[in-house]
């Protein structure tokens, strides 16, 4: 008598709340699932208590979701990978997974960011590791909460090729997750990574007392921020237009799940970075993507004011009250994009 057929394993790369988030869904879908953790006192609390009580508290894990500290044990057997680590962790990670993979296998990710130091969109750092494996990129307007409570959510998955994005939003794809395909991979990376420093901006307004005016207007010209930027890097103007650009950055602006937000709210109290980041507890992907965004921006000659004012708030101690004046009294002009 044969044994009968296992479920496909996907390995999920990161055990922090989205991570957590995505391994439930997959686990929903069918799949088994591996969660990988760096940590090991944090993956024996995992195994421990089935349930991630420092990271996603309040949902149990079933038992389709083995988590896992050794990388190598859990890759063995999967048919596709997961990387939801934060974007300074990327570089590493892929790395580490990269010779682990069968010759032209691919990864996909859901990490929001750009390599620290460099500015490379993760798709560039992928693709030095990798070689020929097929890229694909999750993004859009998730938080990790609500996903994992089956709340309706819908992302876009964007890959290389039209084929690899298909399988990749395969996977996630539901009754309760819609996922998307574009092959503009460039616009996809570029508005999930820079909405989080628009929401730091925002956040600050709201936390100052400037009311829904502001923050509308702020979230508007903060579009036309991503979307010029994103245009120079190569990305198409539709994408920001849609999940991965106008709906990101309208989730991660409005609500205090998000933690950029929370952030800005924080800075506006007059708590200091670092104080606001342990308040926070966990990442905070905006203070990492507003140095490289700053630093594109320049070199690639995009006037992106709000993000520049969000930079000189973080790391060079304007005070938020005056980067808001700075703002303010910019000289009238026509609106562009």
């Amino acid at each position: 008598m044969t044994e009968p057929d296992l479920p496909r394993k996907v390995a999920v790369v990161g055990a922090g709340s989205w991570g957590t988030a995505i391994a439930l869904l997959l686990s929903r879908n069918g799949y088994r699932v591996t969660l990988w953790g760096h940590l090991r006192e944090e993956i024996e609390a995992l195994r421990q208590d089935r349930e991630n009580r420092a990271f996603l508290p309040g949902f149990a894990l079933p038992e389709g979701i083995q988590p896992e500290h050794d990388l190598p044990a859990a890759l063995e057997g999967a048919s596709e990978v997961v990387i939801v680590v934060p974007s300074h962790a990327f570089a590493s990670v892929v790395a580490q997974v990269a010779p682990r993979l069968a010759v032209g296998k691919g990864i996909s990710w859901a990490t929001k960011g750009f390599e620290p130091g460099s500015g490379r969109l993760l798709h560039e750092v992928a693709r030095e590791a990798l070689g020929d494996g097929e890229l694909a990129v999750i993004s859009g307007p998730s938080f990790a909460r609500e996903v994992a409570l089956g709340l309706p959510t819908a992302v876009t998955v964007a890959s290389t090729t039209r084929q690899r994005a298909a399988e990749v939003a395969g996977l996630f794809h539901s009754e309760r997750f819609r996922a998307y395909t574009s092959d503009d991979i460039i616009g996809v990376e570029v508005g999930g990574a820079t909405k989080n420093v628009l929401a730091i901006a925002t956040g600050i307004a709201d936390g100052l007392g400037f009311g829904a005016n502001t923050r509308a207007a702020l979230i508007t010209r903060g579009l036309a921020e991503i979307t010029r930027l994103g245009l120079a890097l190569g990305g198409r103007a539709e994408t920001f237009m849609g999940l991965a650009g106008l709906g990101d950055l309208v989730l991660t602006c409005t609500d205090d799940q998000s933690r950029n937000r929370r952030m800005g709210l924080a800075l506006a109290r007059g708590l200091g970075v670092d104080a606001a980041r342990a308040q926070i507890g966990q990442e905070v992907e905006g203070l990492h993507t507003a140095r490289e965004v700053l630093r594109l921006s320049r070199r690639l000659g995009i006037e992106m004011p709000i993000s520049q004012q969000v930079c000189t708030v973080l790391f060079d101690d304007l005070s938020p009250a005056q980067a808001a004046h700075n703002l303010l009294e910019r000289e009238g002009k026509t609106e562009v994009w």
